[in-house]
């Protein structure tokens, strides 16, 4: 089993460079980056903290403040007071920010219909299933880790 998981980490890698590369295309036909794209859309959801932001997507909080200081100067989003803690505004996109995340999405949506044309939604369905699980007890383990 150990060699199993070993390699479908190494597939999830693989699938994860690609969908990346084919991503960085997609938000540069927009003139945005991929990592532009991805934090449009965590703040789409929910006004965010830059660290909220950064702990969602799993990256440094440094990274993530270049990024947004980067969609504030091109006034794709914009800082606000964040009731709960003044010291760290919130992220929120603008109504340029939503139209260029809309035009990125239906352009990753046209590419993704295309990739999945001829798989079962339920093959889908059961990836994704399988990886939760396993994305579940990777967490496990790194609390029981931690708790020594």
């Amino acid at each position: 089993m150990s060699e199993q998981l070993a390699l479908l980490v190494a597939d999830v890698f693989e699938a994860a460079g690609l969908l990346r590369k084919m991503g960085e295309g997609v938000a540069a036909a927009e003139g945005q980056t991929q990592a532009r794209w991805q934090l449009l859309s965590v703040v789409s959801e929910e006004p965010l903290t830059v660290a909220r932001a950064a702990r969602r997507l799993g990256i440094a909080r440094q990274g993530v403040q270049r990024v947004a200081n980067d969609l504030v100067r091109e006034d794709l989003a914009g800082f606000h007071p964040n009731p709960d803690h003044r010291g760290s505004p919130l992220l929120t996109l603008t109504p340029l920010g939503r139209a260029t995340l809309g035009r990125i999405t239906d352009r990753a949506s046209a590419i993704h219909r295309v990739l999945t044309a001829d798989i079962a939604t339920a093959d889908i369905a059961a990836a994704r299933s399988l990886l939760h699980r396993l994305i579940d007890e990777v967490h496990r383990y790194e609390e029981q880790a931690s708790d020594g």
